[in-house]
Formats: structure tokens, sequence, C-alpha cells
């Protein structure tokens, strides 16, 4: 569907990736409605795209019922919110799963529960999920954050079947690693060499052409990195084996603490 004229609902606009997406769906011709839990930089935003600002925290169902009614029917939604949750399971608490599994998964799940009735009676509408390479494939100290990541995927692609008959697109995006913007850049985390990096203009990117071309799934990732989740799709064990051997233990253990003061 072409984007000039819609309105777009976009979750967690306050990160740079939002910013990104934002930007790239506004330049499209859409018209936005933006969320996040950041008042101070949501409006900010929104003046610059001429857009609308509700902020809510997604992890209170309350806040995500509040969402909806504000919102109001929009034509596209944009799930982009997540928390972080890099690092070992037992190194989390019970709050911080749930939090996790409430933003990342959750709201996603109910926001698309709601619009897309209203889409289906319209015959006409998208919704995107971003996700991460992490709901391809896993590694260590990533089994919270994988969890939501892989389950936000299998919903997309069982609802993208649902959607069909209705006239109604359903995509999922797929991050790697981002410079510049996002959880991976904001944990200050240094990469081994050989492991190339996105834009999140390279993501705002792939959620137009998710939605103007209804594709399935977009991947903004390196070849390299593309081509190893595939494997690991088809060979975890020998997978894991060779992100061990690669030192990927010493990126997420980076990355844990990095992120470990953010899950809430």
């Amino acid at each position: 569907m072409k984007l000039g004229g819609r309105t777009v609902l976009l979750t967690g606009a306050t990160g740079g990736i939002g910013h990104a997406i934002a930007r790239a769906v506004v330049g499209r011709g859409a018209r936005l409605v933006l969320t996040g839990r950041r008042s101070e930089v949501l409006e900010p935003l929104a003046a610059e795209v001429s857009g609308r600002a509700v902020a809510c925290d997604l992890s209170r169902p309350e806040e995500v019922s509040r969402l909806l009614e504000e919102a109001g029917d929009a034509d596209v939604l944009v799930a982009n919110a997540a928390l972080p949750a890099s690092g070992l399971l037992s190194s989390f608490s019970v709050e911080e799963i749930d939090r996790a599994l409430a933003v990342n998964l959750r709201a996603p799940m109910v926001l698309a529960r709601d619009l897309s009735a209203g889409m289906a009676a319209r015959r006409s509408g998208h919704l995107v999920f971003v996700s991460s390479m992490s709901g391809k494939t896993a590694s260590v100290g990533s089994s919270v954050y994988s969890a939501t990541k892989f389950g936000l995927r299998g919903f997309a692609l069982g609802l993208r079947e649902d959607m069909r008959e209705h006239g109604v697109g359903v995509s999922t995006v797929f991050p790697g690693f981002i410079s510049d913007a996002g959880m991976f850049h904001e944990a200050e985390v240094k990469l081994p060499g050989y492991v190339a990096t996105r834009t999140p203009e390279q993501v705002g990117d792939a959620v137009v052409r998710a939605i103007e071309g209804n594709h399935a799934e977009v991947d903004v990732a390196p070849l390299g990195l593309r081509l190893g989740a595939a494997a690991a799709g088809l060979f975890p064990e020998a997978s894991g084996r060779l992100q061990r051997r690669l030192g990927s233990d010493k990126v997420a253990s980076a990355l844990a603490e990095g992120q470990r003061g953010k899950r809430g």
C-alpha cells in the first residue's frame, strides 16, 4: 500500500531508530501518531514531522488501552518499541521478565488485535513489527530478548496468513547491529572488526519498503549476519559452537552490562 495520506501509529518513537522511521514514513506523505514514554523527546519530534504525540508506558495494560483510544483508527501500525533484555536469565527479576514480555511482545499483539479489525473492515492497512536478528538466531546471553523477538516473528507470520484474505499486509523488520542509535549503540559495545553495522536510516527505509511492497520479512543486516542467521536456523548446535569460537560471549557480556540499567 502507498503511505501518502495514511495515518501511521509508531511506537518507540523517542529512540533514534524511532526518529528515523518517523522521518522515513513522513517522507512518503504519511500522517503520524507518535508514542513513547519520554514526552520531552516525543513533543519536539511531533513538531518536526507535524505529527501527534501520545506519551504512554506500554508495559502497563491500561496505558495500551488508552493509547488505542487516543490514537484512533490508524491505517498502519509500526510496532517499534522494545526494552533491552540482554543477559543471563538468572540476572533478571520476575518483574523485569514481565516488563520485557509486556513491551516487546504483548503490546504489539494487543495493538494489532484492535487496529486490524478496522483495517479488515476497510480492506486496507498494514502492520509492521520491528523484531531483531535475535528473533532469527539466539546466542549466549540472549534468552529473554530472543524469546520476545522470536515470538514477534511467529506472531507476525501467522497473522499475515490470517489477514491475507482481508487485504491487510503484515511485515516484520529484522535489524542487526545498528550504529548511532538503538540498544546496541547505547550500550557502547565494541564489535569485532569483521562484524559490520547498519544505520537507523536503513531501518526506516526497510519499514517503508516492507509496507509499500507488502514484504513478509525485511532484514537490515550485512550479508554475513544474514547468512549466519539462516545457517543457525538449520544447524543451531554448530552455529552455537561457531559463535562461541568467534567470541560471542564477550560481546554478549558487554551488551548485558551496558543495558542492565535500562530494563525498566
